[in-house]
């Protein structure tokens, strides 16, 4: 008898695979969720039906609300559990999904035939590779091909369904309507002389003035700048700072010899030691660029540009590269598209998978918030959570695109509403996110016009800034966010979500990055820039602590917001721009355009609590 029900089981799987119509399952298929495609995609033919998908199906989480509780009671300075990180298996524990939920959507999957299985360390992530034909029946949908205005094409879908008892089990299942671009945080190289910003005004602090060029800005000027020079470190051996490479991207480690070997030459050794793990199938290599990819895809100014900003700065701390495929390529036959997973989530399952993570870890990766289902970035902030309970602070970059860019700033609701685009991870609450100044005394907050770069017209560059609308304000924000909106009134309103998670948090420097690619020294800007040099800073701020027999800082914010805003420099002139407006304006305290402002290195050592410096 069971050999013939799994006779007639096999044979049904194989009609509503034909078919591309669900399967009959316990409860009627509903839809979950439908989500329109952002602007910037056309809609193209149906999608090849032998096409693999890496499906990952996120089960509802057994106790996100008590992992929660813990991460901000490890990272609260006023509470007596403060720095008492979680360990790996304390974090899976927490977020496990019920076992209900577990046995019902394997249940699910074994009566669509379903059997090679994957998971995430919590098991709150099932991953399955199939054609796009058995997707579809799956999840009762059909995909198409969607091409980006940058060329590249995906398979995606704007509607889903479950079985109705499922609803409640399963969060999110993706590809399936998220349309990531993951694009880097960083201007392109610039080509000739870099322009001397109009507000710039030479230093009136001799040191800062001997060694900081507003064209060029070195380590040796961040350093001045942000007072790390005299600093020399004592727990190399625990403390460790980590960057993430999507799109190809690869830190070169000849580039970053000349780089250091010029302007850090005491960290030279880092271009060599540096750690490079492939996640997902993506990229590592030791030697230099080849000829293909210096002249065809031009891979690695990103990837170069953080592996040298936080060597430059963190004093041969360890440091980790994390290269993640997933990208969604670009095609040259539409009909037959590759199509991988989302790079953001396999990242940071795989991160968490690990027993062992750098202390600090740098992301300058980004996109509109809204191009993203929210179902999708809830669960992806939600993962970032745990790391944040582990005790490592996660940077991400705030953009470089102030409040939305230029003639972009319409909803894709449908409606093509005008407002303000937030950008994701930034929105991310259990984030720190990272915006940029330019020129020196004062710092300002960074922005630099449109220019015609070889006939190419560059859009306009300023620091990311906004409030989410995905992302209630998290409490930790209470005591300054308010305060600043009551300041500029009715500013904007309507454009925005005043309760939304504001961003961002802290800044630094952002334009200008002396860097190396391809064997030639340049220049480069973005806060993808100022989000890695962040990063080495507060691993010297890690390392102070670890010498002191203290933990690390972790997940920055609840001390950042109370104790920690102390040291910092606070940026006053600026606004964000974007959205053919001047945007918010940086204020005195804390503003949406710089955050709190910029380190101070030996106050942020002092206000940590590390001792003996």
């Amino acid at each position: 008898m069971r050999a013939v029900l799994s006779t007639l089981l096999s044979a049904a799987v194989a009609v509503q695979t034909a078919l591309a119509t669900p399967i009959k399952a316990r409860s009627p298929y509903t839809v979950k969720e439908r989500f329109n495609a952002p602007r910037e995609w056309t809609k193209l033919d149906r999608a090849h039906g032998e096409g693999i998908l890496e499906l990952q199906i996120g089960l509802v989480q057994g106790n996100f609300d008590e992992l929660e509780r813990h991460l901000y009671e490890v990272s609260d300075p006023a509470h007596p559990r403060y720095g008492k990180h979680l360990s790996p298996e304390d974090v899976d524990e927490l977020v496990k999904p019920k076992k209900e939920s577990s046995d019902l959507v394997h249940e699910w999957l074994a009566e669509n035939g379903i059997q090679d299985l994957s998971y995430s360390s919590a098991k709150d992530w099932i991953i399955v590779r199939l054609p796009v034909e058995r997707v579809e029946s799956l999840l009762d949908t059909e995909y198409h091909n969607y091409q980006h205005a940058d060329g590249h094409v995906v398979a995606r879908t704007t509607r889903w369904s479950l079985p109705r008892h499922l609803h409640a089990h399963i969060d999110t299942v993706q590809p399936t309507t998220s349309f990531f671009r993951t694009a880097a945080n960083a201007a392109t190289l610039y080509e000739g002389a870099a322009e001397v910003p109009a507000s710039y005004r030479t230093p009136s602090n001799s040191s800062i003035a001997a060694v900081c060029n507003v064209t060029s800005v070195t380590p040796d000027c961040f350093a001045t700048l942000y007072s790390t020079k005299a600093y020399q470190p004592k727990a190399l051996v625990q403390n460790s700072v980590g960057f993430a490479n999507y799109l190809g991207e690869i830190p070169i480690r000849p580039d970053t010899a000349k780089f250091l070997a010029k302007y850090a030459p005491a960290s030279v050794s880092s271009a060599a030691t540096f750690k490079a793990y492939s996640i997902d199938n993506g990229p590592v290599q030791d030697g230099p660029l080849t000829y293909n990819q210096s002249t065809v895809d031009g891979i690695s100014r990103e990837a170069n540009l953080d592996v040298q900003a936080i060597a430059g700065i963190s004093k041969l701390t360890p440091i980790t590269s994390y290269s993640t495929g997933g990208e969604p390529p670009f095609i040259p036959d539409i009909g037959t598209p590759t199509n991988t997973n989302e790079p953001y989530l396999a990242w940071v399952n795989w991160l968490l998978k690990q027993k062992s993570i750098p202390r600090v870890i740098s992301t300058s990766y980004g996109e509109p918030e809204q191009t993203i289902p929210r179902s999708y970035a809830e669960r992806v902030c939600k993962q970032f959570a745990q790391v944040g309970a582990r005790g490592t602070t996660l940077f991400f970059s705030s953009g470089d695109s102030g409040i939305g860019g230029t003639n972009k700033c319409y909803s894709n609701d449908g409606n093509s509403t005008y407002k303000f685009l937030p950008n994701f991870p930034a929105s991310c609450p259990y984030v720190t996110t990272v915006g940029a100044t330019m020129n020196f005394q004062p710092e300002v907050a960074v922005y630099r016009a449109p220019r015609n770069v070889s006939g190419v017209l560059r859009d306009f560059y300023a620091g990311g800034s906004g409030f989410s609308e995905y992302f209630t304000r998290p409490k930790y924000q209470d005591t300054v966010v308010p305060k600043y909106l009551d300041g500029i009134g009715e500013l904007y309103k309507g454009l925005y979500e005043p309760k939304g998670r504001a961003y961002p948090d802290l800044a630094a420097q952002g334009l200008y990055f002396a860097y190396v690619w391809n064997g030639t020294e340049g220049v480069i800007s973005g806060t993808s820039a100022s989000t890695p040099l962040t990063a080495g800073i507060f691993s010297l701020v890690n390392d102070a602590l670890l010498a002191s027999g203290k933990s690390p800082l972790g997940f920055l914010n609840p001390w950042l917001y109370s104790k920690g805003s102390k040291g910092f420099t606070d940026i006053t002139n600026g606004t964000s721009h974007g959205c053919n407006v001047d945007g918010f304006p940086a204020t005195k305290g804390w503003d949406p355009v710089t955050g709190f402002g910029t380190p101070i290195f030996p106050e942020l050592v002092k206000l940590s609590g590390a001792k003996g410096w």
